[in-house]
């Protein structure tokens, strides 16, 4: 049963630029024939809406792991948390700040994210970078989760 869990769905904003589709194919395919144009364009749209909502990531902590969308890292391979709490900090973290060798999820619709420290000396990366809606938030459930974790040999 997952401490933290959430979905990093696209901000408004997002679906309404997809649906900017749908009148330009209905421009492109009105001289041709106006119902084909207007099919083909709810189409590519149903199918816009599909993809982003399908690849929407996941953000789940549980007792033993966090999982980033596809990635996953053992609790006691975990270390500091930072919250980037301001648009600006979540910047520069993703930007003059970042360190190529770490690991990202981020997304351009959420102002804010999270630092967590990756301790695995095997390991190159040295943290993960993670756009979330609720950074103070995660970074608490990854410390609460780590201190109730049980030590597992690395």
């Amino acid at each position: 049963m997952p401490v933290f869990h959430e979905r990093l769905w696209p901000a408004a904003w997002v679906y309404a630029v997809g649906f900017l589709m749908v009148p330009a194919v209905i421009l492109v395919f009105t001289p041709i024939n106006f119902l084909i144009g207007a099919a083909i364009a709810v189409t590519l749209y149903a199918a816009f809406l599909t993809l982003i909502l399908a690849y929407s990531p996941i953000i789940e902590v549980t007792a033993t792991q966090v999982r980033v969308a596809g990635a996953h890292v053992p609790l006691n391979f975990t270390g500091q948390c930072i919250p980037h709490t301001t648009r600006e900090k979540a910047r520069l973290a993703a930007g003059p700040e970042l360190d190529l060798r770490a690991w990202l999820c981020i997304r351009g619709w959420i102002p804010t994210s999270l630092t967590i420290e990756i301790t695995d000396e095997a390991d190159p990366v040295p943290y993960w970078l993670v756009s979330t809606r609720r950074p103070t938030e995660l970074a608490s459930a990854i410390t609460e989760a780590r201190s109730r974790a049980p030590r597992q040999a690395g």
